[in-house]
């Protein structure tokens, strides 16, 4: 057993640590892939807005030249490009160039062609970005329709997105570490505070507090360990009905084993052989009827099956149970009565029979000589109610809860002598689950049990 602890303690260890590897692997990649993903955003968006900054400077510089006299755009106006950044030319109608402030126009070809000139012939402006044949950079062209006819156009050279990620990888580089060194810290807090609780789970889920572990996985705790409770009682409860069973089963067969060897062995006269023979007879009954209604337990248990249903008249069901047991009755010297009126109701005609006849049989077996059963059917609020009442033995208030456990008895010398299997009352609970009703137990030790249900 010691070594079994260990050994699950050990497995428990190695299973947090695979699954603390498993999430942190896992939070990295997100992080990693955010990162790239914002990175690469950002820069794309930024390279944007620069576009934007340098095509409204443009159109800016182009609305301020178009103010000059179109007759000063000569050979001779001086414009460094290397100074200011721009380039500025003038076209003619017919496409011609008319001033270049950085190549001689005269050997200019036409420039009519050209989508920004064309755009701006046709629309008024013009907006275009080509890359240079010998550099990586892209030039910006702006072009504008003048009101004295021909187009100004207004360039600059600005780095490419290639270069303005080149020259941003430094920063990139260094935040995205940043980054993703906060990513690691936090991935694994919080991965040590996600996995910790479950592994106290894994090792003893009974001993963990609810208030350790954070306010999201409380439910997750609180249900786990319920169901961890109740199978540890359904498993006690199967184990407890499993020796139950075995004892009340090897009873009766101790019983005729030993009367059949002492008639077999030639050892009893006339008169013992009728009377062991008599108790074979019965404790085999006795054996049959345990059989019986553990077989009729299991099919309750069972979830899948279904009972059918049908128009049932609970009053019929009453009087037939009353003669059935009209001879059982008048051994114990109880009397039996119906009342009421004719109840019909949506049930399945044989467990209803089985649940009256546990109730009524019960009823009798645990009755005082000269006593009464009375079983009555009526309605209220237009629910059928079943009530089978006794002025029996009664059952004390310590017993009360437990009457409609499998094998329990309160008096378990009478029980056996009065030929009980302790299995009758937890078939009635089980029948009325099936059917969806409620029941109530009244008793009083020494005056009498009354049993109600309700459909």
């Amino acid at each position: 057993m010691k070594n079994y602890f260990h050994l699950h303690e050990s497995e428990t260890i190695q299973w947090g640590i695979r699954m603390k590897k498993k999430i942190n692997a896992k939070f990295m990649l997100i992080a990693a892939i955010a990162i790239v993903v914002t990175a690469v955003s950002s820069m794309l968006l930024f390279y944007r807005i620069l576009e934007t900054q340098i095509f409204d400077d443009l159109k800016a510089n182009a609305h301020i030249i178009a103010m000059t006299n179109t007759k000063e755009f000569t050979g001779d106006l001086d414009y460094d490009l290397n100074r200011d950044g721009i380039r500025i030319t003038f076209i003619r109608e017919d496409g011609s160039v008319l001033y270049d402030s950085l190549e001689d126009e005269s050997i200019m070809e036409n420039h009519k062609t050209r989508p920004e000139i064309a755009a701006a012939f046709e629309s008024g402006e013009g907006k275009a970005i080509r890359r240079s044949a010998t550099s990586a950079d892209h030039t910006f062209y702006y072009a504008m329709h003048l009101q004295e006819g021909g187009v100004i156009r207004i360039a600059r050279q600005s780095d490419s997105i290639f270069n303005f990620i080149y020259t941003m990888a430094g920063l990139i580089v260094l935040v995205g570490l940043l980054v993703f060194t906060m990513c690691v810290f936090y991935s694994h807090r919080l991965t040590t505070r996600l996995v910790t609780p479950i592994e106290k789970m894994a090792d003893n889920i009974t001993m963990i507090d609810e208030s350790e572990v954070y306010e999201e996985m409380r439910p997750f705790i609180s249900t786990i360990k319920q169901q961890h409770v109740d199978i540890l009682n359904h498993a006690q409860i199967r184990q407890e009905f499993t020796a139950n069973v075995s004892h009340e089963l090897k009873t009766p067969l101790t019983a005729i084993s030993g009367y059949a060897e002492l008639i077999g062995s030639g050892m009893t006269n006339g008169e013992d052989t009728v009377h062991f023979a008599n108790e074979i007879h019965n404790n085999a009954e006795r054996l049959q009827s345990l059989i019986n209604d553990i077989i009729k337990l299991s099919e309750l248990d069972d979830g899948d099956l279904k009972p059918e249903f049908e128009m049932v008249d609970l009053y019929e069901l009453g009087e037939q149970c009353i003669a059935s047991m009209a001879l059982q009755a008048q051994k114990n010297e109880v009397a039996m009565c119906l009342v009421g009126e004719h109840v019909l109701m949506n049930g399945n005609k044989t467990l209803l029979e089985e649940l009256i006849f546990n109730l009524c049989s019960n009823a009798v077996r645990y009755n005082k000589r000269g006593g009464s059963v009375t079983v009555s059917t009526t309605t209220e609020q237009n629910r059928p109610v079943l009530t089978v009442s006794d002025t029996g033995i009664g059952i004390p208030k310590e017993h009360q809860d437990r009457v409609f456990e499998r094998f329990y008895r309160v008096d378990k010398s009478r029980s056996k002598s009065t030929g009980g299997t302790g299995l009758g009352l937890a078939i009635v609970k089980h029948i009325v689950a099936q059917h969806d009703a409620q029941m109530t137990l009244n008793s009083e030790e020494g005056v009498g049990t009354e049993i109600k249900v309700v459909f």
